[in-house]
């Protein structure tokens, strides 16, 4: 099959790379469309020595399920962690945090820049027909922005300052617009405020930045000045959530 082969810090087109054989419990995918991650750019760049097909935000079409074939035919996306179902977090409920956990397209597993990928038949989720593939290829990320409200609750009288209005920090921000509380975002560039403004989010200047103090922080630049601002930016006992 043709794809994008990620070794050595060089990405190189190549149109031989062997189509994945699924094992019993996985699904054999077209890829249909895929998403390009800051992680995946972060991966060229040495981010990580991964060998193989990059990418990992994709919708695509089941060919084969060996265990299955109710999933033939299905247009999915599919949760990036493949969890080894033996280890201490998997036998407690939390195969997301496996010790042995591989991930596509990052570690272990090659992953969606490629007409066809595997993966195991519980990291797939059904994308309803009402749902574009230009929409739902944002899954991943948004599931990614959704799991704050599971790490921590967010109440109306809350203050939440977002720092960063990249990919992740819009939707970050889109999602915790929902809970009602008094956000902010810090965005340095016209661009993401102008994204911002249109839904309506308050955003803050660098000018603006360290007026006054929040009850939880997001951090969504990964970088050591986001944590700084963010750390600078909390009140006591208040809550930094690293994305």
């Amino acid at each position: 099959m043709r794809g994008l082969w990620l070794e050595n810090l060089k990405l190189s087109y190549q149109d031989q790379i062997l189509i994945p054989v699924p094992a019993a419990t996985e699904a054999l995918i077209r890829v249909r469309l895929a998403g390009v991650c800051s992680t995946d750019l972060e991966l060229v760049r040495g981010y990580y020595p991964f060998t193989g097909v990059p990418g990992h935000e994709f919708v695509g079409e089941v060919v084969r399920s060996p265990s299955d074939h109710s999933w033939e035919g299905k247009r999915v996306v599919g949760e990036i962690n493949i969890a080894c179902g033996d280890c201490r977090m998997c036998q407690s409920g939390l195969p997301r945090h496996c010790e042995k956990r591989r991930t596509l397209g990052i570690h272990e597993w090659n992953g969606v820049f490629a007409e066809f990928l595997v993966l195991p038949l519980a990291n797939l989720h059904l994308v309803p027909k009402t749902i574009p593939d230009q929409a739902a290829v944002f899954t991943e990320p948004l599931a990614a922005a959704y799991e704050i409200l599971e790490q921590t609750r967010i109440d109306p009288a809350e203050s939440v300052l977002v720092i960063g209005a990249g990919r992740l920090g819009q939707l970050v921000a889109q999602v915790i617009q929902q809970t009602g509380c008094q956000l902010e975002v810090f965005a340095r560039h016209a661009k993401p405020r102008q994204l911002l403004a249109q839904r309506n989010i308050r955003t803050l200047t660098e000018q603006e930045l360290g007026v006054k103090k929040y009850d939880i922080v997001v951090e969504a630049t990964g970088s050591a000045d986001g944590f700084s601002l963010a750390l600078n930016s909390i009140r006591p006992r208040g809550r930094v959530i690293l994305k």
